[in-house]
């Protein structure tokens, strides 16, 4: 007899955080919970401020290019290194270097002598750290996380956590800026910084296993470009990921235009903006926790792209706050889902003595094509306005949906051994009939 607690909605809740019953994850949830607030609040805190000083749409494009064009730069580079080093340590000089570049822009700020070109330098220096903390950050979750089966998990509830906070900090951000000025905002997020170091120094690690450095770092850095290239999955995955940062990711830089322009409000509507969009990236979060198995993510990516491209059309078209809301969470849920589950499903596929470098390539795939497309975004609707520049947007991201949906059958083929290897595939679906072509069913 069936039990009835089996399928309860405790017990799918309960199976949703289970990443959670790994206590260095724990401690990770909590310490980076902290810290990413006072990322998204310094986020909205430096764009405001650029538009503040300048009221330039390109000029906002710019600066979101220097920071991202540095982390793109290093990043082959950077994963030779995260493979090389002991991950925790290499995270505690991140962060601790994340603080302090956070507090100079708050002193800058707050003593009133910020420039633009202060601006800019800072945010170059944030690419260089995030060239090496984001892929550390990724592969460090598989160390953090025991059990295999629990790491597509970890990944949906990390990504959680950074969208909740979207949703919380310019929250936050829009209301202390309005009321005291962006300084603060930057003050707030150098100190969030140690509660992340605090974490990192409370785990209980086994002892760090690195690669034997017998080849140099160009060698290394061809191998894992080859496995890049060569495997099929990992490439069109990454294809993808990459097109939707070019043009999906390139909305925000545009957002103190639509709120001071279009909707005709300040730094809260920006603040709402924002939100919205973190509103709607929980929600996909928590759709991914909720999955027993990393089996329908490829169909989950196609619908996701195509819902970002639609919805950044239409939202390019509103001029009411309401309808510009619920747009921007459906925003948020599209690109949510492209990029945890395209670094859920990388995860699953890749061995672990390639896990950095790989890792590095899809940071490479945002901080490549995110830069460009904020800068295309800030010149291109420089001359055609704002509105039609975020529709052309979304018509990429609709094409490449498009692109994707064609090649699913190939993908699902080359991605099913590996998953039945790995035992990552539950038992009705080894004993099941191959899916049809057409049917997406990875």
């Amino acid at each position: 007899m069936k039990n009835p607690l089996a399928s309860s909605p405790l017990k799918s809740f309960s199976h949703a955080w289970r990443a959670l019953h790994h206590r260095n994850f724990k401690l990770f949830f909590f310490g980076q919970g902290i810290s990413v607030v006072g990322t998204w609040m310094t986020r909205l805190a430096t764009t405001w401020l650029v538009y503040h000083l300048t009221h330039s749409a390109l000029m906002l494009g710019f600066v979101s290019f220097a920071g991202q064009i540095v982390s793109f730069a290093l990043g082959p580079f950077a994963g030779v290194w995260v493979e090389r080093l002991p991950r925790r340590n290499m995270l505690v000089v991140t962060q601790a270097a994340a603080a302090i570049q956070s507090l100079a822009l708050a002193a800058l700020t707050l003593a009133h002598i910020i420039t633009l070109w202060e601006i800019i330098a800072l945010t170059a220096l944030q690419g260089v750290i995030n060239a090496f903390d984001m892929p550390g950050r990724q592969s460090f979750l598989a160390q953090m996380v025991d059990d295999p089966a629990d790491l597509g998990n970890a990944i949906a509830i990390n990504s959680s956590l950074a969208n909740g906070a979207r949703l919380i900090g310019p929250a936050i951000a829009g209301l202390i800026v309005g009321a005291f000025g962006e300084g603060w905002c930057f003050l707030i997020d150098g100190l969030s910084y140690f509660a992340v170091i605090a974490s990192l120094g409370l785990m209980r690690l086994k002892p760090h296993t690195g690669r034997a450095n017998n080849t140099g770092m160009l060698a290394q850095i061809l191998e894992g470009w080859h496995y890049v290239r060569t495997f099929r999955p990992v490439r069109t995955i990454l294809l993808l990921f990459a097109l939707i940062s070019l043009m999906g990711y390139s909305y925000a830089v545009l957002l103190p235009i639509f709120a001071a322009q279009i909707l005709h409000g300040n730094a809260a509507t920006l603040g709402w903006l924002t939100g919205a969009s973190g509103v709607g990236a929980v929600l996909s979060g928590i759709s991914l926790a909720v999955r027993k198995s990393v089996v329908g993510l490829t169909h989950m990516v196609m619908v996701a792209a195509t819902m970002l491209g639609i919805a950044l059309i239409l939202f390019g078209l509103s001029h009411v706050l309401w309808l510009s809301l619920l747009l921007m969470a459906v925003v948020g849920f599209g690109l949510m889902q492209c990029a945890a589950a395209s670094n859920t499903m990388i995860q699953s596929l890749v061995p672990e003595d390639r896990r950095a470098r790989v890792m590095s390539y899809y940071t490479m795939a945002f901080f490549g094509a995110a830069p460009f497309g904020s800068l295309f975004a800030g010149a291109l609707a420089h001359r055609i306005g704002a509105p039609l520049t975020v529709m052309i947007s979304g018509s990429f991201c609709l094409a490449g949906a498009v692109w994707f949906a064609l090649d699913l059958a190939n993908l699902n083929a080359a991605m099913r051994p590996i998953y039945q290897q790995k035992g990552l595939l539950a038992a009705s679906e080894l004993i099941a009939p191959q899916p049809q072509p057409a049917s997406g069913a990875l």
